[in-house]
């Protein structure tokens, strides 16, 4: 399972010109499933975003989390960072997970983060999406539950 994890003053997302899911200050997380995920997977990102200290202290410091300062969290799923391009000019998407796996563990990954206490919204599964943000900092993270970054 990865993760890309951006700080953000709000985002929101849009599936035919209709906002279904939008946050103030908080996290942006697209998220993809890859084959062969499962819940430890889950479990293991989810704390991770929860807990990663990448918002500023009194000192300026990263030293708190998104549940210290109170923030929100925007999850929109993204099987294209499973997206291999090494080969080609066009990406291979055979190491993302089926669609229905995809989909129950990305719900498994909202559930978890809103079990810390943190308000999540949601993209639309499998929808063709707009996500616009503002991104704090810039602070963007790469997450993976096999430890590959």
């Amino acid at each position: 399972m990865r993760a890309v994890v951006q700080r953000v003053k709000r985002a929101r997302v849009t599936v035919e010109g209709q906002e279904v899911g939008a946050i103030g200050p908080g996290l942006l997380v697209f998220l993809g499933v890859g084959q062969g995920d499962d819940g430890d997977d889950v479990a293991y990102l989810a704390d991770k975003v929860a807990n990663l200290r990448i918002f500023a202290d009194n000192e300026g410091k990263m030293n708190l989390s998104v549940r210290d300062v109170g923030g929100e969290v925007l999850a929109v799923s993204q099987f294209t960072l499973y997206g291999d391009c090494r080969k080609g000019r066009r990406p291979s998407f055979t190491a993302a997970a089926p669609p229905e796996l995809a989909r129950e563990l990305y719900r498994q990954f909202v559930a978890a983060l809103a079990a810390y206490g943190i308000r999540v919204a949601t993209g639309q599964f499998q929808a063709d999406m707009l996500v616009a943000l503002e991104n704090d900092g810039p602070v963007t993270m790469l997450l993976d539950s096999e430890r590959l970054f």
